[in-house]
């Protein structure tokens, strides 16, 4: 008897619209039924199992999924799901599978295991300045399997929407400088081929191109509490210092490692020098 198994990501409108990509195999034996009873097997904040049945139908947009269902609040863009379907079985089965631990990424709590690319791509840095330029880079840039991204800075005005002329210019260098010292972006020298794409480190031949360098804050998460069970929203706040891993060949500044040295003596970090690689972002406000 034919068993079938499909993993995927979530994107956001997949929550939205209540879907999930449905394995190719599956289409011809249920594309004609009304309902298709789906059970949804998955541990309500990593922790308490859960199942649920819905009545799914499929439906085709660009490629076959299962329509009907009511996601979780705890499920965020980027969360793995795995339908299984075997053949003379009367239901589908998609299952998501619960961290050891949870995880915060850029302040959004994750629960369940997740694609850091998809994670990247569909966050939401908001309508401010800076929010428009983190949306840029992490949206058009070139994304890579950790969910870290690059994009050339100078092609960043273009896709922003500060504006132009002499005040654009001015909002776009404020926002970047401000994503730099919260951590979000750091500069770094790659390179583009003939067609534009970049690359990161740079690739001996190709046009040197001054980067922006996203990579994602991962941290431990705290356990939920009933104030704030779903840990998606994300409001303004003090983050404390931190050291942040660079990217690959990067090494922090001699300004941020005076920064360090004076939050060790004045214990706000616990940590000694500074390790190759590493930076320090200095107490600052974050909406995350």
């Amino acid at each position: 008897m034919a068993r079938v198994t499909r993993r995927s990501a979530l994107w956001q409108a997949d929550l939205d619209g209540g879907v999930c990509a449905a394995p190719e195999e599956c289409v011809e034996a249920l594309r004609d039924r009304d309902d298709i009873p789906l059970v949804l097997e998955h541990r309500d904040h990593g922790t308490t199992p859960t199942r649920q049945l819905f009545e799914a139908s499929l439906q085709q947009d660009v490629e076959w999924q299962f329509g009907g269902i009511s996601w979780p609040r705890d499920v965020r863009p980027g969360v793995l799901v795995t339908v299984l379907w075997q053949a003379g079985k009367d239901e589908v089965v998609v299952r998501t599978a619960a961290l050891d631990e949870p995880m915060r990424v850029d302040g959004v709590d994750y629960f369940h295991e997740y694609d850091p690319r998809v994670v990247t791509r569909e966050f939401d840095a908001g309508e401010s300045n800076r929010g428009q330029v983190l949306r840029a880079v992490r949206k058009l840039g070139r994304i890579f399997e950790d969910g870290s991204a690059v994009l050339p800075e100078a092609g960043l005005a273009a896709h922003c929407g500060l504006g132009r002329g002499a005040r654009g210019t001015f909002l776009l260098r404020n926002a970047v400088d401000q994503l730099i010292r919260e951590g979000y972006l750091t500069r770094v020298p790659g390179s583009l081929d003939t067609a534009g794409y970049p690359s990161y480190p740079a690739v001996d031949g190709q046009k040197p191109a001054e980067m922006l360098f996203y990579a994602p804050l991962v941290e431990p998460a705290p356990c939920p509490d009933d104030d704030d069970a779903d840990g998606a929203e994300r409001r303004e706040h003090l983050v404390n210092g931190f050291v942040r891993r660079l990217p690959p060949g990067a090494q922090p500044s001699e300004r941020q490692v005076s920064l360090h040295e004076r939050a060790v003596e004045e214990e706000q970090v616990t940590e000694g020098p500074l390790a190759p690689g590493y930076t320090f972002v200095r107490k600052h406000h974050r909406t995350g």
